[in-house]
């Protein structure tokens, strides 16, 4: 395996943010600026991702990686037929508000996996990571093979274990102050809340694997700190939702800069509204009204709201779209990735961090 942490110049890794806020651009920017930047493949096409990781490449950067949602095994995937249709019931009056409909029930499948990894095996991508469960045996060979390092996104001490027993080279553990969706290996399962040092230490002390830690950092100390704890790199995502480089939406960019006002309101909850699975966001009214009667189901439910996500996307209305966001997100400036990435080093140097 060539691709190893201790080689980035500046140990800091942009999150992949999935549904468009990484872009081929922000993936380039955090590489020219010394760091790791993973493409999301969640959503995406074998064309779209192939022409990402090609456009990355043509544009000189080889530290890369790309991040695959890990499905349910088929026969292990819930469906929860009756809190789905409850769902539709409640998700029909927004859709009308709306203008559009919310769509079938689709069927499941493991498709978008399957060929998003066979993209990635193909175009042999550096790093390689997985959220929401583990590779298969075969899937790990496959990525050793063309000489990937296999990272896994992990919330616990027994799933950093058993990632390091399928083959992981890298565990990106995710502390609860993260923005987006938690990486649980079950759907229904509830996101731990043991904090990210407290995770950190425990798994750093229980297994050699080189680890990324992430969730909730705002500032150099931060960084300094989950270095000084044995992370061989940070990841950060919410730090770069403002940047130029970044797919952020116009509703999106806006509420978080409301949201870094002085004296704002604005805070981060964790709900299952848009996608069924638990995920960390700024609190708007579509989760107020609905995260309560959201079931433990995915994807299908991210499907089901697509369509009203969408058009209040195009009706510039944050009140019913994705506000991804961890708990650091009152420090996103509307800066270039550069200068992100730059002055939270220069300011994890500052405060210790080894250089």
């Amino acid at each position: 395996m060539s691709a190893q942490l201790r080689d980035l110049p500046v140990p800091l890794v942009g999150a992949p943010m999935a549904g468009g806020p990484t872009t081929d651009d922000l993936v380039v920017a955090v590489g020219e600026a010394g760091g790791l930047g993973f493409l999301a493949t969640a959503y995406r096409s074998a064309e779209q991702i192939r022409a990402s990781i090609d456009a990355v490449r043509e544009r000189g950067v080889r530290r890369f990686g790309a991040n695959l949602f890990v499905p349910d095994a088929p026969g292990a995937h819930e469906t929860d037929p009756a809190g789905v249709a409850r769902y539709i019931e409640a998700l029909t009056p927004w859709a009308q508000a709306a203008g559009v409909t919310v769509p079938e029930v689709p069927s499941f499948s493991t498709a978008e996996y399957t060929t998003a990894l066979d993209v990635v095996v193909d175009r042999r991508v550096p790093w390689v990571s997985f959220t929401f469960g583990l590779p298969g045996p075969d899937e790990v060979a496959r990525l050793h093979e063309v000489d990937a390092a296999v990272v896994v996104t992990v919330t616990t001490v027994a799933d950093a274990h058993a990632a390091v027993e399928r083959g992981a080279d890298i565990l990106w553990v995710q502390g609860p102050a993260a923005g987006g969706h938690r990486s649980t290996f079950t759907v229904a399962q509830t996101p731990p809340e043991e904090s990210l040092d407290h995770l950190l230490r425990a798994i750093v002390d229980s297994v050699e694997t080189p680890v990324i830690a992430a969730g909730g950092v705002a500032d150099g100390s931060d960084v300094a700190q989950l270095l000084g704890l044995g992370a061989r790199a940070v990841g950060i995502g919410t730090l770069l939702l403002r940047t130029p480089e970044a797919g952020t939406s116009a509703p999106y960019r806006r509420a978080l800069a409301a949201a870094t006002e002085p004296g704002s309101p604005a805070h981060t909850v964790l709900t299952r509204a848009f996608s069924g699975r638990p995920a960390r966001g700024l609190a708007n009214r579509f989760h107020h009204e609905l995260g309560h009667l959201a079931p433990s189901v995915f994807p299908e439910l991210n499907t089901l709201t697509g369509p009203i996500r969408r058009a209040a996307t195009a009706a510039d209305d944050a009140e019913a779209i994705t506000l991804w966001a961890g708990e650091g997100f009152a420090a996103a400036r509307a800066v270039p990735t550069a200068t992100v990435i730059a002055d939270l080093w220069r300011a994890a140097l500052d405060h210790g961090a080894a250089g």
